[in-house]
């Protein structure tokens, strides 16, 4: 077994320090981690799974939770996992607004916590779901990474301001305090962005209502994204929030963003060379149109 699970946690820190190195390309000016402590993870778990109450992260029984990534992409316990549920074979949408409920109330709690440490200055929330999208595992879950800077994605959107106009017909559904509408220029074919009605900044800012609209949109869009293609849909979703780096961000404004990497449904779309290359993207599926199929595919109503 490997000394990170094994060793001190000195041990372990000072491993972590040594495998995760921010390298910046000299002719792109790109940013990367290299984390070779992360090629040893397992894909898979060898039994059982090791969410589900009684396993190896959760032995006791539990709504909602959280436990530091043993295979952490970023040293000093700034890698976290946040299990949704204790049930293996749920969705998100399936917890309903209660069950999103708690896990909204989880994200803003660890974000709290993380961002107020002196060592963090952005907090990501995010999750996969689906080995298309590389999840290992299949019970609900999504993960928090905590960054000593801003990211270069979150920090672009910061430099250009609060800029969410009316979506107009591309928009797909609302909430109280919320909506929730397709991009007009997405890089994949379907893709969402949550946003609240006001100047919200972060997930600690937000109050009750803010959070129960939150979570009624969540499971909304996401109930939405399964019944177009009538299958559980592979996805991404990451929320941009205010830096926790002591500065200034009028402008920073709470927003979540799902998109999936199917164009049909178990049909990928792959961004691929040309793509890449120039920097450039091709969306084959017009958003007003996805739009429009997630609009009709209407979430089934107790």
């Amino acid at each position: 077994m490997s000394d990170l699970l094994t060793g001190s946690a000195e041990a372990v820190a000072a491993q972590e320090h040594a495998l995760v190195e921010l390298r910046t390309d000299v002719h792109t000016g790109t940013q990367t981690y290299i984390v070779g402590s992360r090629q040893a993870r397992p894909n898979l778990p060898r039994s059982g799974c090791p969410f589900c109450p009684g396993g190896l992260e959760a032995p006791e029984p539990y709504d909602v939770a959280w436990f530091q990534n043993r295979w952490p992409a970023l040293p000093d316990d700034r890698c976290e996992v946040v299990l949704y549920t204790s049930r293996h074979d749920a969705t998100f949408w399936s917890l309903g607004r209660a069950g999103a409920r708690r896990v909204v109330d989880l994200w803003a709690d660890r974000t709290a916590a993380l961002g107020a440490r002196a060592d963090i200055s952005y907090v990501l929330v995010f999750e996969n779901r689906g080995a298309e999208v590389g999840a290992t595992i299949a019970h609900p879950h999504g993960q928090i990474y905590a960054f000593d800077m801003i990211p270069p994605q979150p920090l672009r959107e910061l430099e250009r301001g609060d800029v969410f106009s009316e979506p107009e017909d591309r928009l797909v559904a609302t909430a109280p305090g919320w909506r929730a509408w397709v991009p007009a220029a997405p890089v994949f074919p379907y893709a969402l962005v949550l946003v609240p009605d006001e100047l919200v900044p972060d997930l600690p800012s937000l109050d009750g209502p803010g959070r129960d609209g939150l979570a009624s949109l969540l499971v909304d869009v996401l109930e939405r994204l399964d019944r177009v293609f009538d299958d559980e849909t592979p996805y991404m979703l990451w929320i941009h929030q205010r830096p926790f780096d002591g500065g200034d961000w009028p402008q920073a404004r709470l927003h979540v963003e799902i998109v999936s990497p199917w164009r049909a449904a178990g049909v990928p779309r792959f961004v691929a060379a040309g793509e890449l290359g120039a920097g450039l993207f091709f969306d084959p599926v017009p958003p007003e149109e996805a739009a429009r199929a997630l609009r009709d595919a209407l979430p089934i109503r107790p």
